[in-house]
């Protein structure tokens, strides 16, 4: 009975089917662990598929730039962070201040999703006028381009494929079975209720993010444009920190601080999680064509312009992942014409409400995490124990 238990957890994402699993060196230390991978037999190649809709995008336009929509964007965060500001002198030295804090950590990540976007040359007409705009919209956010775009850059290519998507590389969350089986300590602990902690540990995101930008620009690898990010994050930080230092009384400035961080951690973190987990994952050899790999592998939030304006336009994953230097104001259309190309094709188009997303997240991690626990641990007898 224990291993028919056992068995019903592993990890099968929704939309694909089994295929070998993969060879692990020390898997009888590891115990079951079975997540199967999505290749070439379950996502067969659409012939043109990508040629086909690209053609009627470019014909309508959607791939021209918006200058001005981004100067109105640009406008309007700029309001918000007077806004915030004036609050932060009027209220001074009253716990309201956490108000203002939770501002700031909303306005950040505003400003994070037009760094992405320049990122990917949605805003200005040249390639280099933009990476200059994301670097410094990164260093305002706290965050080095350099990293975000090396990482970024290798997601975009393979999206949830093993072993070339670093965001679902283990990183305190597992997001592979092989990864949780392999967790210790302190953190195979945590592995094991990933799903339920995933969004408490998000509080800690924005933290993490300044350390892992720190730690790529102070390596001793190449990096480009190291001293002008270490500039601009030195000046960011200054900015930031010494009028809340300098200010309020030392608690609240901490509490200021961390508030934050945490709103900043969290919204990034709600905003990009519902994208890929708990979409298929792809076999590390499996050979797709570039339509089926980027429409399979991502989900999109139902919401219309309050969603975009929310997440930045990430709500639109699948055409963002088509399409990456297509402006957020030309995604609505895109999508129309990419979900009737997928309707006629019979190919999978995944969108689902934001809570939902949250949900599908949440089980998906949660099942991942069931590969933490004790291979010899009957889950049974756990029950039973418990109660």
């Amino acid at each position: 009975m224990c291993g028919a238990r056992a068995k019903s957890g592993a990890v099968v994402p929704s939309s694909s089917v089994s295929t070998s699993p993969p060879v692990l060196a020390d898997s009888a230390r590891l115990g079951p662990v079975r997540q199967t991978y999505a290749g070439t037999a379950e996502f067969p190649p659409v012939a043109r598929a990508y040629t086909q809709v690209s053609q009627v995008v470019r014909e309508l336009g959607l791939l021209q730039r918006t200058p001005w929509f981004y100067a109105a964007v640009g406008a309007a965060i700029a309001l918000g962070f007077g806004g915030a500001i004036t609050g932060f002198i009027l209220l001074g030295d009253s716990w309201l201040q956490l108000l203002m804090a939770a501002a700031f950590g909303i306005l950040f990540t505003q400003v994070a999703f037009l760094a992405h976007e320049a990122a990917h040359r949605q805003i200005l007409a040249s390639g280099p006028a933009n990476d200059r705009l994301a670097r410094v919209l990164g260093g305002i956010v706290g965050m080095s381009y350099s990293w975000w775009d090396s990482k970024h850059s290798r997601h975009h290519a393979n999206p949830n494929r093993v072993g070339k998507d670093p965001d679902i590389e283990v990183d305190t969350i597992s997001f592979l079975e092989t990864d949780a089986a392999a967790s210790r300590g302190i953190v195979r602990l945590i592995t094991r209720k990933q799903g339920w902690l995933f969004f408490p540990l998000l509080t800690l995101e924005g933290f993490n993010l300044y350390a892992l930008s720190l730690r790529h620009l102070f390596s001793r690898g190449p990096v480009k444009g190291r001293w002008t990010e270490l500039g601009i994050l030195s000046l960011r930080f200054g900015v930031v920190l010494v009028p809340i230092f300098l200010f309020l009384p030392l608690g609240m400035a901490f509490a200021f601080v961390g508030v934050m961080v945490a709103v900043f951690g969290v919204y990034m973190g709600a905003s990009f999680a519902p994208n890929h987990k708990g979409m298929p994952i792809i076999a590390p050899d499996a050979k797709l064509d570039f339509f089926s790999k980027q429409v399979r592998t991502s989900r999109n939030v139902a919401g219309g312009w309050w969603a975009t304006w929310l997440m930045g336009g990430l709500n639109y994953q699948v055409e963002h992942h088509l399409f990456p230097s297509m402006s957020r104001l030309h995604l609505s259309r895109a999508r129309e014409i990419v979900r009737d190309y997928c309707a006629t094709n019979d190919v999978p188009y995944t969108e689902t409400s934001l809570w939902r997303s949250y949900a599908i997240v949440i089980d998906y991690l949660n099942r991942v995490g069931l590969a933490a626990r004790d291979p010899f641990d009957c889950p049974m007898v756990s029950e039973y124990r418990r109660a």
